[in-house]
């Protein structure tokens, strides 16, 4: 079993994030996820066995204002793993994308959550919003990390794990919303894109 863990977050807009910043974020949560996991799937494609889970994020599946570029690292966990999952399946081999919601940890503390420094006023009413409730938010979270951790356990002894494990009401709650998000967009839009077929016969 490979599990996937190593990575930090990056609080600011998008805009006032810097080349290096970016580029470090992603060297650690995308780069050295993939690094890890080529090298571990030699073995297990040997064994024709094994579980490779890839820690994403309530980010991973929803965007928001402040954490921009984090998430799309996470989104880039969650398509690589989806990926994984196809084609690793008939080598017997799992692959599961977990998304933790706000546990009560230290992510949103210095060690694990850097801060681009620049602050542009014009985000002060959405990321600059976000940047004040992560102090308030910072280990008040309401998820509790022991049972993130039995949730866990659960995942490793499963026979059949899923492509994605949502973790916490906040996680849930957020896949629900993006779902009834993206339904009446895609309803609002539909007729423009369907009309972009070549016409039938």
């Amino acid at each position: 079993m490979l599990v996937n863990n190593a990575g930090f977050g990056l609080l600011g807009a998008v805009e006032e994030a810097t080349d290096a910043e970016v580029r470090r974020l992603y060297d650690t949560n995308v780069f050295g996820l993939l690094n890890v996991t080529r090298a571990v799937l030699p073995s297990m494609r040997a064994r024709r066995r094994g579980h490779v889970i890839n820690i994403s994020s309530l980010g991973g599946y929803r965007s928001g204002p402040g954490f921009g570029v984090y998430c799309s690292t996470k989104f880039a966990v969650e398509g690589l793993t989806e990926a994984l999952h196809a084609e690793l399946a008939p080598l017997g081999i799992h692959a599961t994308a977990v998304e933790p919601g706000y546990f009560r940890t230290d992510f949103l503390e210095n060690a694990s959550l850097a801060v681009s420094p620049r602050i542009l006023d014009d985000y002060a009413a959405s990321a600059g919003q976000v940047r004040e409730a992560a102090r308030r938010i910072s280990l008040n979270q309401p998820g509790d990390p022991q049972r993130l951790a039995q949730a866990m356990l659960a995942l490793v002894e499963s026979a059949h794990p899923p492509l994605r494990l949502p973790l916490g009401t906040d996680t849930l709650q957020t896949i629900r919303d993006k779902h009834a998000f993206v339904e009446a967009e895609t309803s609002a839009w539909q007729a423009l894109a369907a009309s972009t077929d070549f016409p039938q016969g």
